[in-house]
């Protein structure tokens, strides 16, 4: 079902610039940085609150020193202005999360999954970015989120023709499930090919 700019696939408006847009991260060429640059940590789901309470100690030995004290002084979570749930923040710059390596971010949660030390990969607003969620009245919106420090993923998604929804792949499956996202890949290749048809 279309309207105009946006599909809606159950309790779910999407915005169709996730098949408009292209995206690639690339961390050689951003260094990482929205996980440094904003001004509030990453958007944290309550029952995700939990879950870094309860792998901190498997989580603390990829951490950097400050991000350590802040979270060990703090808590694993802080609020925005909006009285949201997001990361704490280390100085009110990058995330308490955050470590680096050859001047590139990098997160300490991402790492302590990879080493399989903890199941949870890192947050999803984290794993969904450029995408942000906001909740509606009975939906949630998907919209796709334009930052300027991301120029370079842009660049490189539009080269290799990558639109955003193919390259969140697995983080949108993760969120809302692999029925979802197929109903949504068929959503977007009708969308092109009805434009096409015009």
């Amino acid at each position: 079902m279309y309207f105009r700019a946006m599909i809606i696939i159950d309790d779910t408006i999407i915005s169709e610039d996730l098949a408009k847009k292209h995206f690639i991260c690339d961390l050689g060429g951003c260094h990482g940085d929205c996980c440094v640059e904003g001004d509030a940590g990453a958007p944290l789901e309550e029952e995700e609150i939990s879950i870094l309470e309860d792998y901190l100690d498997e989580i603390k030995p990829y951490m950097a020193p400050k991000g350590l004290a802040v979270v060990e002084k703090n808590g694993v979570f802080d609020y925005d202005m909006e009285g949201e749930f997001v990361t704490p923040l280390v100085e009110d710059r990058e995330c308490a999360f955050v470590y680096f390596e050859n001047g590139i971010s990098y997160c300490a949660i991402e790492k302590a999954w990879k080493e399989g030390r903890i199941p949870f990969q890192k947050p999803i607003s984290c794993h969904l970015y450029p995408v942000r969620l906001s909740r509606l009245t009975d939906h949630i919106a998907v919209n796709y989120d334009h930052w300027e420090i991301c120029n370079v993923a842009r660049l490189k998604g539009q080269k290799e023709q990558v639109p955003v929804y193919r390259f969140l792949k697995e983080p949108l499956i993760r969120k809302f499930g692999k029925s979802w996202y197929e109903k949504l890949t068929v959503a977007f290749e009708q969308e092109k090919k009805a434009k096409k048809g015009f």
